[in-house]
């Protein structure tokens, strides 16, 4: 159409130049041509408004093609769109066709697994109460036998467990008699090892208790003989081991009550062993107590040595394995001392071995590095301080020394070893369960409260029971007589409460005891 325009005032434009051209001429020329320019105008006109005319046909038809062309175009764009909307629509649908048969589906499941649910649920019932009887059916055969047998379950796991042991010793023996003839003590070491094996096949997991231990009796005749006449064998049994013995209505069992687990260990082993020889008097008290002392003792060695050949080392001072074995019946925070240690030594074996770090030294330090916390309870200081002091004095690696007085950082870490201990013991304490609150300043009140006891002249033993609620005083009854245990205990109560802050109150017993002893020839 623009085009149309610019020819149309093309024309116009031509048509006037024509004109004023004519215009021009005539008045050039004169009054005689003005009819021919005239003509020659109109001629010219006429000529121009005919290509004009043409030029706009011409012009108006491209522009209808062209507008039918675009026409065209568009309706086939939008057709094509309107088939792509069609098609998604239909995928659409089929989605959501798809969609709900899914939903169907899962419907369908979930209710299948809630049928499963209460069928599992129904069944599991139905086992418990079929595990329930066979226990109780159990129960009943284990009575009857024991009845048949006249023996109890703990005598004829007794019976059981000395007759393989008697096997196992001559059986190993025989084996290492040809091997190692020359050496001896190598051979009863194996031998022992051996042993522990094989009972530890049948053994269960031991927990220390904290504070108590149970200790099951034949029958409740026992316990007047534990008791004795007039309570003699009670009172030298807690005099010998300071330990507290709780005899109440509690069937066949008799409690002994001591915050040290090494006297508590001490007392059940000898009670187990009065009730089983059957004599119980006052001084076979004294002689087993002390044969057991002098047995928990060797026990505590080879404890150490057990540790040590679990984590593949050697060369220690016989005074280290010594407090090795000692962690047996210490704990830290009610987790058992011996057993924290040994699971750092593994942890920090571990990382050792990861970096490329010596996994032998690595461990043994991480076994070390709470011994101080056995070493003797009337060293003053931090237990990391101690430790490292007792370690040096047995000619430990320096790697171990500072590996033990660093790692709750009362001096500077100078090996990358102590930094995994400290990791491995707080990865160690961490762990759900592992320990409890704190029990170390209850037990140093309580070795707080035996000191102050016995600090007073003609005192010759103190045991702390009852959780401290109560102490008892042993003195010598030839500096102490009756008249001066009455002024004994007052003066013992009066320095307790100037000393000591402790809750409610502590009963101070003073026992005096007399002996006489005669040989009829």
């Amino acid at each position: 159409m623009n085009e149309i325009y610019i020819l149309l005032i093309a024309a116009f434009l031509l048509t006037t130049i024509s004109f004023l051209l004519g215009w021009y001429l005539s008045n050039k020329s004169g009054k005689n041509k003005i009819m021919s320019a005239e003509e020659r105008a109109k001629q010219i006109i006429s000529n121009a408004e005919k290509e004009a005319n043409n030029l706009k046909k011409e012009k108006l038809l491209e522009v209808k093609d062209e507008w039918y062309r675009k026409k065209q175009e568009f309706d086939n764009e939008v057709n094509n769109k309107r088939n792509k909307l069609l098609a998604f629509e239909k995928q659409l649908n089929q989605r959501e066709e798809n969609f709900d048969k899914k939903v169907e589906l899962v419907t369908k499941k979930e209710q299948e697994l809630n049928q499963l649910k209460k069928e599992l649920e129904t069944k599991a019932k139905l086992i418990q109460n079929k595990t329930q009887e066979l226990e109780r059916l159990i129960e009943e055969e284990n009575r009857k036998l024991e009845k048949i047998a006249g023996l109890s379950t703990e005598e004829a796991k007794k019976i059981l467990l000395d007759n393989l042991i008697q096997e196992t010793k001559n059986e190993a023996a025989a084996q290492l008699k040809s091997i190692r003839d020359q050496a001896k003590q190598e051979a009863k070491k194996e031998a022992q090892k051996i042993i522990v094996q094989a009972i530890q096949r049948f053994a269960a997991d031991y927990t220390v208790e904290s504070t108590v231990s149970v200790l099951n009796i034949q029958n409740d005749e026992m316990k007047g003989r534990i008791i004795g006449r007039e309570g003699r064998n009670i009172r030298a049994f807690e005099a010998s081991t300071g330990v507290d013995v709780i005899v109440d209505d509690t069937p066949e069992a008799v409690i002994l009550s001591a915050f040290d687990p090494i006297r508590r260990e001490v007392a059940k082993i000898a009670l187990e062993k009065l009730m089983s020889d059957g004599r119980i008097h006052p001084s076979r008290i004294e002689e087993v107590v002390e044969k057991v002392k002098n047995e928990i003792e060797e026990e505590i060695f080879k404890v150490g040595e057990n540790a040590l050949m679990e984590l593949g080392l050697n060369n220690a001072h016989p005074e280290i394995i010594k407090c090795i074995g000692k962690m047996k019946y210490r704990s830290s925070y009610g987790q058992n001392l011996l057993a924290h240690s040994l699971e750092v030594a593994h942890i920090t074996g571990l990382m050792a071995a990861e970096l490329g770090f010596d996994i032998t030294l690595a461990r043994r330090a991480a076994l070390l590095h709470d011994i101080g916390k056995t070493v003797d309870k009337t060293v003053d200081g931090p237990h990391a301080l101690i430790g490292y002091e007792f370690a040096k004095k047995y000619n430990e690696h320096p790697v171990v020394l500072n590996v033990i007085g660093s790692h709750h950082e009362d001096m500077p870490m100078e090996t990358p070893i102590a930094a995994l201990v400290q990791a491995a013991d707080a990865i160690s304490g961490a762990r759900p369960g592992a320990r409890r609150e704190s029990v170390e300043g209850y037990i140093k009140r309580l070795e707080k409260l035996e000191a102050l006891a016995q600090s007073f002249d003609g005192v010759a033993k103190t045991y702390a029971i009852q959780a401290g609620r109560e102490i008892r005083v042993i003195v010598e009854p030839d500096k102490i007589d009756d008249a001066r245990a009455d002024q004994l205990a007052n003066d013992i109560a009066k320095k307790i409460e100037q000393e000591l802050e402790y809750p409610g109150q502590i009963k101070i017993t003073i026992i005096r005891e007399h002996r006489a002893t005669a040989y009829a020839k």
